[in-house]
């Protein structure tokens, strides 16, 4: 007899629907087929024992299961419960007349209980868009997978509850979310504030320049200056995701396996903050079984990395083309996949190997040679791409001690929207460019170009800063953020004067300065 279930492969962010072609003949061996991995093949012991432990025997029979197409790899154990129905359906224990209209994933435990899986939300997509009746998940990946509409999704909790639904004997009803309503009500919950922040108003102002555009941004400044605590509290002043960006950002997190089962939608833009030790493969992707990266963990956020002299420099190359091109392409001799990763790179370091370069409390021992080879672990074409470089220095303790709070992230947030909301109207015709920080050479001059004056302001900046020529077009870029919050149609002079400000690093005395 020959039946057939189905089932879904992930190889990257999108889902491939799998059929499982079981068929049963005289005879005593078990052969399956289809480019299964060693979690796939191990399967049967896994499905043998579940059976036994819910009153089931595996058929003593000749099996020949083919997961097809059979030219994509199956990885990961979520074929278990589609190949345990189908050999129950193909040996006359399950009706095989609703299995057509059902897709289903699911883990088998020994004692039948279903295990949760990565990527059900694309599987879910998938099954919408085949058009089957319903989707069986796992009971720890109902909320994930419900989020899509238009499609019954049921949650079981062991492999006896799934024959008594395809048998008739049990009714179930399926899971509905009211993804608005939980999207809309936890977007403007953040556990950190700007509030808490005392003093540093001008490294607060680059922050908010930064989020207004999506520009990326460094800090430099001593230890306990705050770069950290200012960092982690960036997306609470960044604009709300979108629904369709909150989709996009949760199917990547559900590919990696990386959502909790409390999770339906994430509502909060991401902020990933990798320790310096990371590999390439860890930051960009791939593997033996490809991932996604913190760079696409990352994707529609933050991607903070705090010290970024320690990391591996070669670590740090490879984000060069995805923060140009904002999707990583991962080619390898058995697969390529596609991951977008657009997000804003927000870095902070210390100013020389001690930490107390231009600190007025402390005294640096470093030479101006020490501190050119600590900032030359960081390639110039790595800072190429840093539109904001700000300095940051202790707060005093008049600053500290003071009981009032700083402005709340809400009041920023509100300035950043309105800016972001300039820039939608502004490029609504370009596509994939939705603020200034992606503009275009060509956009640059027919959005951004100062006037004559400020053009001579600018000129004059560069020859006595020592600007380096790819400073001209970041500045720009800025200053035409900075004109946005201000709701300025025109980049004027004082917004070119406080973009130019922001590139410490470019300057070519830099190293020599207060040594």
């Amino acid at each position: 007899m020959l039946v057939k279930t189905y089932c879904a492969a992930v190889p990257g962010l999108e889902a491939i629907t799998v059929t499982i072609e079981v068929c049963m003949s005289r005879g005593v061996m078990y052969h399956l087929t289809g480019l299964a991995d060693v979690a796939v093949r191990e399967s049967h012991d896994r499905i043998v024992a579940a059976l036994q432990n819910n009153g089931y025997k595996f058929p003593v029979a000749d099996i020949t299961v083919n997961m097809a197409p059979a030219d994509i790899r199956k990885e990961g154990s979520g074929y278990d419960l589609p190949l345990a129905i189908g050999i129950l359906a193909a040996n006359g224990k399950i009706d095989a007349c609703r299995l057509g209209d059902y897709m289903m994933i699911g883990e088998l435990g020994l004692d039948g209980r279903l295990q949760p899986v990565r990527g059900a939300l694309p599987i879910a997509i998938k099954a919408r868009a085949d058009r089957f009746k319903g989707l069986i998940v796992p009971k720890q990946n109902i909320r994930e997978a419900a989020v899509v509409n238009n499609i019954d999704v049921y949650g079981m909790e062991n492999i006896t509850q799934v024959i008594a639904f395809f048998n008739g004997d049990t009714s179930v009803e399926p899971t509905v979310t009211d993804t608005r309503k939980e999207f809309y009500e936890r977007q403007s919950t953040f556990e950190l504030d700007f509030a808490d922040v005392r003093g540093q108003q001008s490294v607060k102002r680059a922050l908010e320049v930064a989020a207004a555009g999506g520009h990326n941004l460094i800090m430099i400044g001593p230890p306990g200056s705050g770069k950290s605590m200012m960092a982690k509290r960036l997306p609470s002043i960044l604009p709300p995701l979108s629904l369709s960006e909150s989709l996009e950002t949760t199917q990547i997190h559900s590919v990696a396996g990386k959502l909790s089962r409390d999770t339906s939608l994430i509502t909060q833009r991401p902020f990933r903050a990798p320790h310096h030790t990371i590999s390439q493969v860890a930051l960009v992707g791939g593997g033996h079984n490809p991932q996604p990266g913190e760079i696409s963990l990352a994707h529609n956020g933050v991607l903070f990395c705090d010290e970024l002299p320690e990391f591996n420099r070669t670590v740090l190359e490879v984000m060069r083309q995805p923060l140009e091109d904002r999707h990583i392409t991962i080619s390898r001799a058995k697969y390529t996949v596609e991951y977008p990763c657009s997000f804003m790179f927000v870095a902070s370091m210390n100013p020389c190997p001690c930490g107390y370069y231009g600190d007025p409390t402390h005294r640096c021992v470093c030479s101006p040679g020490q501190i050119q080879r600590y900032m030359n672990k960081i390639s110039g074409p790595l800072l190429d791409r840093i539109d904001i470089q700000t300095e940051i220095t202790p707060v005093p303790f008049s600053d500290i001690s003071k009981g009032e709070q700083g402005e709340p992230s809400a009041d920023i947030r509100e300035r950043v929207i309105a800016a972001r909301h300039l820039q939608e109207r502004r490029f609504k015709d370009f596509k994939g460019i939705h603020c200034n920080a992606q503009m275009t050479e060509r956009m640059i001059h027919r959005y951004a170009e100062p006037d004559a004056s400020s053009l001579d302001m600018l000129r004059m900046a560069m020859e006595r800063l020592s600007l380096s020529a790819r400073a001209y077009s970041r500045i720009l870029k800025v200053a035409r953020t900075i004109a946005d919050l201000e709701g300025s149609a025109d980049v004027l002079s004082h917004h070119l004067a406080e973009a130019i400000g922001y590139r410490n690093l470019d300057r070519g005395d830099w190293a020599e300065r207060g040594v």
